[in-house]
């Protein structure tokens, strides 16, 4: 267990920089101590997380300590995760004392910002919100992993009763209630070890991401663009609905993301995927391509409040001005994929936000400075396709609401009085 502190501590360290993001610095840490096990590396993680969950009220609980501080985060983050009396087996009187003297403490005399732990800046933007307390609580907690089918090769069903039977049983796989191609799992399963995962039956997909293919509502030979493709979850689903004909397009900015969905497209069964890597949002190949999609999909860079659950250092390597940051880039993103949307098609978009800057405003200024389109009401698109109901217009989702990441997502169309792209551009893009 000193070795274990001592372990947990030095992850800290290198967190807490917040030069690179927190799952990039624990993933690099474990590659540099090859000899840790299963169960070593999932205490050590589990400990690092849930310290940057409750970074706040700890960092307040430290000070009342002695000793080196990164330590007494450690520790805190230690007796939560493991078995507490073995935790204090290796302490020293001092820490001993202080861990008791914390323990007195009144979580509920605390004020709400620092008992759930949230940075002022992010507090005072949801404390408005309704049932904020229960919003903020549950962003402080580890979400559950959620995969889904591959609708091109395998049925929901099918695969649940293959899982349950199978490497899966331990992790309870369940049918998610409103997606119908989610599988909701318990803990951290090695899936990229699964045979389900090579031969791409399953992906990694949240199920609240998942829902965004229903409003994007792709057809059969239709030219669709993912605008910020990523990693390619959202594009690999799309593709699948489109059953593999049509033109997908999958652009973004970074060409090293792209390169590590390749390996997914080639499993998923795609033919129809082209990905692209463009070098800002006005790219010369997204001009190409106005007016001629009859869908768009910008799932925006945000600041990813929503997915705490998963990403609890967002909270702190976001700021004010990160934020304003980023709600520019969304408008201009926005603006210039709306350029690629044909008369009479749809503009679809999303944030892992659950922010009104980045999501409510945002529509608000979209549809003010284009007039050529108009919203669309989330709600009729949905009741057709998933148990979920929502007051609309806009797909909103909590976790402590849903069980999903928070998700926003707004569907625009493009009225038919845009001018209609010459046939003979179509014909020269098609064959590009």
């Amino acid at each position: 267990m000193a070795i274990r502190l001592d372990q947990i501590r030095k992850v800290l360290d290198e967190v807490l920089t917040w030069r690179f993001a927190a799952d990039s610095v624990v993933s690099h840490w474990f590659r540099e101590h090859k000899s840790l096990g299963i169960r070593d590396r999932a205490e050590v993680a589990e400990a690092v997380y849930d310290v940057l969950r409750n970074l706040r009220r700890y960092r307040q609980f430290g000070e009342s300590g002695v000793g080196n501080a990164v330590r007494r985060l450690a520790i805190q983050g230690a007796i939560a995760t493991m078995e507490p009396e073995k935790v204090r087996a290796v302490l020293d009187e001092g820490e001993i004392a202080w861990l008791d003297r914390i323990g007195q403490i009144d979580l509920l005399s605390l004020p709400v910002q620092v008992r759930t732990s949230l940075p002022d800046w992010l507090y005072d933007r949801i404390k408005h919100m309704e049932d904020s307390q229960s919003l903020a609580e549950s962003l402080n907690q580890a979400a559950s992993l959620d995969i889904r089918v591959n609708p091109l090769k395998a049925d929901r069903d099918e695969m649940l009763a293959d899982l349950k039977k199978g490497n899966a049983v331990r992790h309870a796989p369940v049918a998610t209630p409103y997606s119908p191609w989610g599988i909701r799992l318990k803990g951290r399963p090695a899936m990229n070890k699964w045979h389900q995962f090579e031969h791409g039956l399953i992906e990694v997909q949240d199920e609240g991401s998942q829902l965004l293919a229903l409003l994007v509502g792709p057809k059969r030979g239709e030219m669709v663009i993912d605008f910020c493709a990523g990693a390619g979850g959202k594009t690999l689903l799309l593709g699948a609905l489109m059953r593999s004909t049509g033109r997908l397009y999958a652009f973004d900015v970074s060409a090293t993301r792209l390169a590590k969905a390749k390996p997914r497209f080639a499993r998923s069964g795609l033919s129809n995927v082209v990905p692209v890597a463009i070098d800002h949002e006005n790219d010369t190949r997204v001009r190409r391509l106005a007016g001629k999609a009859h869908r768009v999909l910008v799932d925006a860079p945000c600041s990813g409040i929503g997915t705490l659950r998963r990403n609890p250092d967002l909270k702190w390597r976001q700021s004010e001005q990160s934020l304003a940051e980023l709600v520019e880039l969304q408008a201009r993103i926005l603006a210039s994929a709306s350029r690629c949307v044909m008369p009479g098609g749809r503009l679809v978009y999303a944030t892992c936000s659950i922010l009104e800057e980045e999501n409510e405003q945002q529509v608000d200024r979209f549809l003010s400075a284009h007039p050529d389109f108009e919203l669309i009401d989330s709600a009729a698109l949905l009741a057709a396709r998933t148990e979920l109901r929502i007051d609309g217009p806009y797909l909103k989702l909590r976790p402590d609401v849903h069980g999903t990441d928070g998700f926003f997502a707004a569907v625009f169309e493009r009225r038919q009085t845009a001018i209609e792209p010459k046939k003979s551009d179509v014909t020269e893009i098609q064959s590009a």
